[in-house]
């Protein structure tokens, strides 16, 4: 077991979760008893809040909506060694967080991500458990093969990586900001199979499966263009460039036979085309020393804080 010496907070970002709240928190005491509950209301309409308090939580509340936002706000605030991430809807089985807490200190971990294992068929919608596998492949091409599951909402955090983190998503994409900034500075994570079941009834899900998938893609390329600039921008070039010979040939070879120009107007486009080529290359060697100065500060910030022990 975990050292009793060692502050954990059990950080719950709720919006409308009157019907599972006082579940999560209640398993969340009987597995860590030692633990800080902090819930973060963000906006709720009905009863979170007040039924949270009386469950002995801290509560706490965002006002900017989303949890990107209410994320941000619980690093910046809560004071800890250990944080653990859930959802307020009672979908993620509290007694994992022992076994998740032991990895990270045994292996000594930035973050542990429950990987989720499906208890009823309904507890995983279709469409989502696609888009996540879809995005995860994406996420391991782009930047390297460490997670199956990206998108799990339950995840154990040093003060570290916390500390470190800079938040900048608002929404759902939070998860996948999480993801990259591990792989980015190669830190060290693991996943651990966790049970995932289906909402309490009473409780619905914020999720909706097109909407918030389109938003996590749009942050991946955002996040691909900001952390890979020189492939990102290299592959614009290139295109840019292959247009732009496709164009030119034809004119090339009525000037070899006739020695004329007859299309001007498309030898100027072609000419424009691969100028725009070259401005782009250009602009990813650029960006690329910049993204390195990042890295590098990212890193410092990440170096500055004490490492975890298990005392």
């Amino acid at each position: 077991m975990t050292s009793t010496q060692l502050r954990i907070a059990v950080l719950v970002p709720c919006y409308n979760e009157e019907a599972a709240v006082a579940t999560v928190i209640a398993d969340i005491r009987k597995a860590l008893p030692s633990a800080e509950v902090y819930v973060y209301d963000n906006n709720s309409r009905d009863r979170t809040a007040a039924v949270a308090r009386e469950a002995g939580a801290i509560v706490r509340s965002e006002r900017r909506q989303g949890k990107g936002h209410v994320v941000r706000r619980m690093f910046a605030d809560v004071e800890a060694d250990i944080y653990v991430l859930v959802d307020g809807d009672a979908t993620y089985d509290a007694a994992s967080a022992p076994r998740m807490i032991d990895r990270l200190l045994d292996d000594h971990l930035d973050m542990v991500v429950g990987l989720r294992v499906d208890q009823v068929q309904a507890a995983y919608r279709l469409g989502h458990r696609t888009g996540n596998r879809m995005l995860t492949g994406f996420l391991a091409s782009t930047f390297g093969h460490t997670f199956k599951d990206i998108l799990s909402g339950y995840r154990v955090f040093s003060r570290r990586f916390v500390k470190s983190f800079p938040v900048l998503s608002g929404g759902f994409e939070i998860e996948t900001e999480l993801a990259v900034y591990a792989l980015e500075l190669s830190l060290p994570v693991a996943e651990i199979e966790t049970p995932y079941y289906a909402r309490p009834e009473g409780s619905f899900s914020k999720l909706n499966t097109w909407r918030d998938g389109f938003r996590i893609f749009g942050t991946m390329l955002k996040l691909y263009r900001s952390e890979r600039p020189l492939r990102f921008f290299t592959v614009i070039g290139a295109v840019l460039a292959l247009a732009s010979v496709i164009l030119a040939i034809p004119i090339v070879i009525t000037f070899i036979e006739t020695g004329l120009v007859p299309r001007l107007p498309t030898a100027v486009l072609s000419m424009g085309l691969m100028i725009m080529a070259l401005l782009s290359v250009s602009s990813g060697l650029v960006l690329d020393t910049v993204t390195r100065g990042r890295r590098e500060m990212k890193m410092l910030a990440y170096l500055s804080q004490p490492t975890l022990k298990r005392s």
